[in-house]
């Protein structure tokens, strides 16, 4: 499964970086269309938003609604200067990842959503979130990256921030 996930997802980086349309990626459409290209030929549910609770995200009913306001608040950033180019992306992909869209692959979605974010916006190139490590696995990166998003839960940005490498 993970090596047919693993081609999926390069499959859906393909997509990303060779599509021809220059569609807002700050849209529901791109989030969802993206999500079915990173998986759609592992899950048959890929680019459909969750119908169920989790130990993780906000009550599916919420998910569109939390979903338009961070997109809104991610446009905003941008056109004003509120963040630095990757202290916008860590906060983008903290609260995507807390909102938690779809049953499974909300990480790497939202790795690749941050990435497509920073380079639409500001011609940014992708983060670097393994480091060197495989994030799927457990090992201290993975380990530190979760940290840094709990720690985000409680609005200290500090951990996450030097993973984007904005410190």
């Amino acid at each position: 499964m993970n090596e047919l996930e693993q081609v999926n997802v390069q499959n859906g980086l393909l997509w990303l970086r060779h599509r021809r349309s220059r569609q807002d990626v700050l849209s529901e459409a791109f989030i969802l269309e993206l999500h079915r290209r990173l998986f759609g030929e592992v899950w048959a549910w890929a680019g459909k938003f969750r119908l169920t609770e989790k130990n993780i995200g906000v009550d599916p009913i919420q998910i569109s609604v939390q979903l338009r306001m961070l997109l809104d608040d991610a446009r905003y950033w941008a056109e004003h200067d509120t963040y630095p180019s990757l202290e916008a992306a860590a906060r983008f992909h903290h609260r995507l990842v807390q909102i938690h869209c779809f049953p499974n692959g909300n990480g790497r979605h939202a790795r690749i959503m941050t990435d497509a974010y920073l380079q639409q916006r500001w011609n940014h190139p992708p983060i670097d979130w393994a480091g060197g490590f495989d994030l799927m696995k457990d090992n201290t990166r993975r380990e530190d990256y979760i940290a840094a998003l709990r720690a985000a839960d409680a609005l200290d940005f500090s951990s996450i921030l030097k993973i984007v490498g904005a410190e």
